[in-house]
């Protein structure tokens, strides 16, 4: 299993979780255990495999409520940014 790794966000960049490796749902579910304990609108990047993690993970933050604001794909992973709105319930 891959490890889970977080960074601190400099001014203007997100926080990033790297969850490569990470499968489903496993991902979906470790990414939304961060996003709920960050404040409403703060930006999370999360690092995810092509395939099902980049197919799956997105839309499942979109119907728990969290807004997705980009995906990017990179050399060999793809980058979810993503922000908790005020509204959404814990």
């Amino acid at each position: 299993m891959a490890a889970i790794v977080e960074s601190k966000p400099s001014q203007n960049q997100p926080e990033q979780l790297d969850l490569r490796g990470t499968p489903c749902p496993l991902n979906f579910v470790r990414t939304k255990l961060r996003l709920e304990q960050l404040q409403p609108g703060t930006q999370l990047e999360v690092w995810l495999d092509a395939g099902e993690p980049v197919e799956q993970v997105p839309d499942s933050l979109t119907m728990s409520g969290y807004a997705v604001d980009a995906l990017e794909a990179r050399d060999d992973f793809f980058a979810l940014r993503v922000h908790k709105p005020a509204d959404v319930d814990q």
